[in-house]
Parts: C-alpha cells; sequence; structure tokens
C-alpha cells in the first residue's frame, strides 16, 4: 500500500517491497547515501516491511522519522525465524545503525577462558578475542569465579605456563618440566609426559563444570574411582574419591532451585521509557549455574516482546546455549527449532520466572542509583520529563500547585494549597485560604474563591506561575477553578487538570472522558503524592479552626474568661468537652484558682 503521503522515492521502493518474498529473512534499510538506517528480522518479509509504508505508520513518531529517510531497501532470505534472528543480531553488531536497539553490557565483567591452544590454558580475562578461544561467563561475582577455579584447579591437573607447546617446539625439547610438575599440578605437556588427546580429556571435564554440569563430571570421576578400586590401587581410588567430595560439597553451595529442571534457559525483561532490561538464568542439575542481565538502549519505541526477542537471540548465541527448553514471561512470536518454549502460570518454573524477573528489577535499580550518584538530578528530569509526556503539557512540570477544600456541613471551609518545586514538596510555599465568600457546603464556590485569590496575587505581584495546576475533585471542581482563571485571563498560562479520588480519573478541561494514568507510573504517584499532602495540610488547618469556633461557642458570655484563657485551654484539653471533664486541680494549674472556679460554676450551671 502506498503511503498516505506519497514518499519521495517510493518510485523506487514500491518495486521492491511488492516483489519481495513472504519468507523469513532479515531487510534492510539504506539512506541515500547508502549508509545502513535499521536491520531487522521478519517471518514474513513482505508483510513485515510492507507495514512500515501503511497509513497507519504515517504519524508513529520514530518510526515516521525512519520511514521519510529510507532510499533502498535489501533483504538476505534465510530458513528459520531463529536464523534471521541470529543474523540480524550479528548485522547489528557489525554495522550498528543508528535505528536498531543498541546492546549495552558492563565490559568489566570477568570471563573464564580456555585458551585456542595446543594444550589449552585456563585463565580469567576481561577482553573476549575472536581466536577461536572458548569463553564461559560472564561473571557477576569476581569471588565465584575464582571459587570455581579453585575448585578446577583441585580437580584436574593442566598447564598455567605460558610457553608455546607446538608440536614441533616439544619435539624439539625446548623447554623443561616447571615447580608445577614437580607438586603434581601439571602432568608436563612441556617435555612430552602428556598426550595431546590425555590432556584434551581434562579439558571437556573442565568445559562441563564451566556450562554447569557438575553430574557429568561427578559421574565420570566415580567410574574412574571404581576401575582403580578394582584394579588394587586404592590411593588412586581414594584421591578420586576425595575430588568426588570436593565436588559435591561446591555443588551443594550452588543455589537449588528444583531437582526436576535438568538444563532450562529463563529469560524475563523490565522496560522503561528508553531502556529495556533483560535478565536469563541456566539452570542445569536443578541448580542455576549463571546469570545475565543484558540492557537494551531503545531507537523506535519498540515493545517488550520485540526487545526480549533480541536479548535472547543475542544471549543464547554468546553463552553457545544448549537448552532444550526457555521459560518466558509472555508468548512471542519467536520459534526456536528443537527448543520448548514455556509461560509457566505456577510452580517451580514460575518462581523460577519471579527470581529471574527481581534479577531484571534490581540490575535496573542499580544502574539508576549509580547514574543518581553521578547526576543527582537525573531522577527529578526523568520524571518530570514522563509527566510532560503522560499529561501533554506544553512543557515540564518544574513548579506544580494543588487545591484541596476541607469543612464540616458547610461550616469553617478552608481551601489548602501545597506547592512541588521540581517534584518534591516546598513546605515554605503551602498556603491556606479561610473561605469568605460562601455559606454552606459549596466546594465548587469556595474552589473559585481559592483559585481566583491565588493567582489573583501572583498576577498583581507579577509572581511567576506554575506549569501545572491540579485541583482535587472531577469535573465540577475543576470547571469552578477555571471560572478564576477566565476572569484573570490566566487561562492559557498553565495547565490544569482535576483528580478524582474514587477511581483516580485524571479531568482535562473540555474533555468529558476522564484520562485513566497506569496505576504503577510515577506520575500518577506524584499527583496521588500532591492531592493526599494537600488533604493533610487542609486538613490540619480545618481541625484547628473548628476547634477553636467549638471551643469559643461553648463558652458564651463567661465573666472573666476571655480569649487568652481559650486559647490556654484549647492548647490543654483541646475542646469544651475536654475542658469539662477535667478536674479542678487541671483546670487550676492551667489558668488559676478563681478562673477554674468560674468554669467549674459555669460547666454546673449547665446540667442543671
Amino acid at each position: 500500500m502506498a503511503p498516505e503521503h506519497k514518499h519521495k522515492h517510493w518510485d523506487v521502493l514500491e518495486p521492491l517491497i511488492r516483489t519481495m518474498p513472504g519468507k523469513p529473512g532479515v531487510y534492510q534499510y539504506y539512506d541515500k547515501n547508502g549508509k545502513i538506517l535499521y536491520i531487522g528480522k521478519a517471518k514474513n518479509l513482505k508483510k513485515r516491511v510492507s507495514s512500515y509504508f501503511g497509513r497507519e505508520k504515517q504519524n508513529y513518531g520514530k518510526v515516521w522519522h525512519l520511514v521519510r529517510r529510507i532510499a533502498d531497501i535489501r533483504h538476505i532470505v534465510v530458513d528459520t525465524e531463529i536464523d534471521a534472528l541470529l543474523l540480524e543480531n550479528n548485522l547489528i553488531k557489525k554495522y550498528q545503525p543508528r535505528y536498531n536497539v543498541q546492546l549495552k553490557d558492563d565490559k568489566t565483567f570477568p570471563w573464564i577462558c580456555i585458551k585456542n591452544e595446543h594444550f589449552p590454558r585456563i585463565f580469567p580475562t576481561r577482553n573476549l578475542v575472536k581466536d577461536g578461544s572458548r569463553y564461559f561467563g560472564p561473571y557477576a561475582s569476581v569471588r565465584m569465579m575464582h571459587s570455581l577455579l579453585e575448585l578446577i584447579r583441585q580437580l584436574f591437573q593442566y598447564r598455567t605456563c605460558r610457553l608455546k607447546l607446538t608440536p614441533e617446539n616439544i619435539k624439539a625439547g625446548k623447554f623443561r618440566v616447571c615447580l608445577e610438575y614437580h607438586i603434581g599440578n601439571c602432568k608436563g605437556p612441556c617435555q612430552g609426559f602428556q598426550t595431546d588427546e590425555d590432556y584434551q580429556v581434562t579439558i571437556d571435564q573442565v568445559q562441563h563444570i564451566l556450562k554447569g554440569n557438575l553430574s557429568m563430571v561427578t559421574e565420570e570421576l566415580k567410574r574412574l574411582m571404581k576401575h582403580y578400586a578394582d584394579e588394587y590401587a586404592f590411593e588412586k581410588a581414594n584421591l578420586i574419591k576425595e575430588k568426588i567430595l570436593l565436588l559435591e560439597k561446591f555443588q551443594g553451595k550452588s543455589t537449588i532451585v528444583s531437582p526436576t529442571l535438568s538444563n532450562v534457559e529463563v529469560f524475563s525483561i523490565v522496560s522503561d521509557e528508553n531502556h529495556g532490561f533483560v535478565n536469563t538464568l541456566k539452570v542445569v542439575d536443578g541448580a542455576i549455574v549463571q546469570s545475565h542481565t543484558l540492557e537494551l538502549k531503545k531507537r523506535l519505541d519498540e515493545s517488550d516482546a520485540e526487545l526480549l526477542e533480541i536479548a535472547i537471540g543475542e544471549l543464547r548465541q554468546r553463552f553457545h546455549s544448549d537448552a532444550r527448553e526457555v521459560i518466558l514471561p509472555f508468548k512471542t512470536g519467536l520459534t526456536i527449532p528443537g527448543v520448548k518454549l514455556t509461560v509457566p502460570k505456577r510452580g517451580d518454573k514460575k518462581k523460577l520466572l519471579e527470581l529471574s524477573e527481581r534479577n531484571a528489577k534490581y540490575y535496573r535499580l542499580e544502574k539508576n542509583k549509580r547514574q543518581e550518584l553521578v547526576d543527582p538530578e537525573r531522577h527529578t528530569k526523568r520524571i518530570l520529563k514522563q509527566m510532560q509526556n503522560d499529561l501533554r503539557l506544553p512543557a515540564e512540570p518544574r513548579h506544580i500547585e494543588c487545591f484541596d477544600i476541607s469543612n464540616t456541613q458547610g461550616n469553617y471551609s478552608v481551601a489548602a494549597m501545597v506547592v512541588f518545586r521540581d517534584a518534591r514538596p516546598s513546605k515554605k510555599d503551602y498556603r491556606h485560604f479561610n473561605i469568605r465568600t460562601v455559606e454552606g457546603a459549596n466546594d465548587y464556590a469556595s474552589m473559585e474563591e481559592a483559585v481566583f485569590r491565588r493567582y489573583k496575587r501572583l498576577k498583581e505581584e507579577e509572581q511567576p506561575l506554575p506549569q501545572l495546576v491540579i485541583v482535587d475533585g472531577g469535573k465540577g471542581q475543576l470547571s469552578s477553578a477555571l471560572k478564576s482563571l477566565d476572569k484573570l485571563e490566566l487561562r492559557k498560562s498553565m495547565t490544569v487538570i482535576g483528580i478524582a479520588k474514587r477511581l483516580e480519573e485524571i479531568y482535562f478541561p473540555g474533555d468529558s472522558i476522564p484520562m485513566y494514568i497506569d496505576k504503577k507510573s510515577e506520575t500518577l504517584k506524584i499527583i496521588q503524592h500532591l492531592r493526599d499532602e494537600a488533604h493533610r495540610f487542609g486538613i490540619t488547618h480545618h481541625r484547628g479552626r473548628r476547634e477553636k469556633g467549638s471551643l469559643k461557642s461553648g463558652l458564651p458570655g463567661i465573666q472573666g474568661i476571655g480569649p487568652l484563657t481559650e486559647q490556654k485551654l484549647l492548647k490543654r484539653f483541646k475542646s469544651v468537652a475536654g475542658a469539662r471533664k477535667a478536674t479542678f486541680e487541671e483546670l487550676k494549674e492551667t489558668v488559676g484558682q478563681a478562673k477554674a472556679q468560674l468554669l467549674l460554676d459555669h460547666f454546673a450551671s449547665e446540667k442543671m
């Protein structure tokens, strides 16, 4: 389908799209200079690429900016969707197109390397070199990695030197065994005392341990122990037994999740506006043997499903995964030949998925904390930007004011106004308004008066106005606030919204249908904080007015009891009822003996 507004390169692109096959593959978008803009994968190339140029895409933010720059399209057909996913991943890492998700990793995590060389060395590293070597990890805990290397060192004999042990050098007798050979840590391949094949057996067993397949190594050691025992080589059999106990002790320290899970991978995702965080757990023989979180920076408002698919392809390829079952938080369009995809609802697999999600959330939290140490205002900027987007504001709401009305059956009406600056309470700017022009319980008129008085003063004093005003209530209170702003000709100077308590509905001027913000969103939490703070501040002042009024009305015309005495009684007994219950001694301590007697006589006359 041709775009609603014809694409400037449509004459070139249309035949390319029309002749594209409906098969799995990878597509690449290029700009007019031949630079790759975007690389994507698809189950159906023709259907997927055509979707970018449909009418519904024309005003879709970042995608629209991508589409308008496309000048050429190329594609690669593959056999399966998982092939397309892996190819897409490799091409993205090679070309790093501007509009693709950016994979971000902490490159400082250590790995264990088995070097691609004769008689391979085993050592920790932070640099991954593409020379055919095998890398295991990454390890979030350096201590965990060294514990694993120590275990391997105690179990097996292998070289730690950096000698170039080629067959030619060994045959030429260039090397001599070192101390490691004499103390039994190495079998001396440098002088030909150990064959390449025998050394490879050790490397294979080390790889099993690094992959988490401890049971395979244990079974092999038990077979070897029995062999030595049958040959009456009891000393050797006892050494093997000690290694088995060491291995079982190490396995006992692993996080056991379920003995029924043998070779399973778990993937979970948490995301925000700009990033996705995908955690993977590897479970072998019921124990978690690997955990890693991958951060993905969004470029085209990718969905969680799209980010999850990208991460699965990247992580399974990176860790050379052979898991036959993958546990996911929700269904995606991804299929992996020979692999079962499971979305658990209950049981051990569900608990494992929740554990993975907690790891992803923890990673995001720690990342935010680190960034806030570098940029303390980052958290505030992010919240304000989120509020601006959620509430469709023309500017970030750095200055917010919220109004609430309190009264008791129409008496002692009070309006409270609280102020937030940069998403935090600014208590020195809080204000109370004793309602003067309204009689009875009329929250609408009270709101109108409070808003008028507040912004009339700001206007007269030429003080800065807030970017956002919130009124506690629905359409009625919002309309009342707008009336006052219209009188002051300030309606266009700020955004005004109302929040209804029952369902946390957000009302906008001129829109009868409320907005419902995600209950977990930070925008709603800030609005609720403002509303609750205004309510608390208003109730406190209202209660004070009511109690003063109650005390004053309860002590009319008592000779010798003036305003100062009333204030002392209120401060001590809180109300007239409290003063009535007080003993003579308590009254005497508060207002003196003479006035205490006057009060007792008055209270006694009320009972007659």
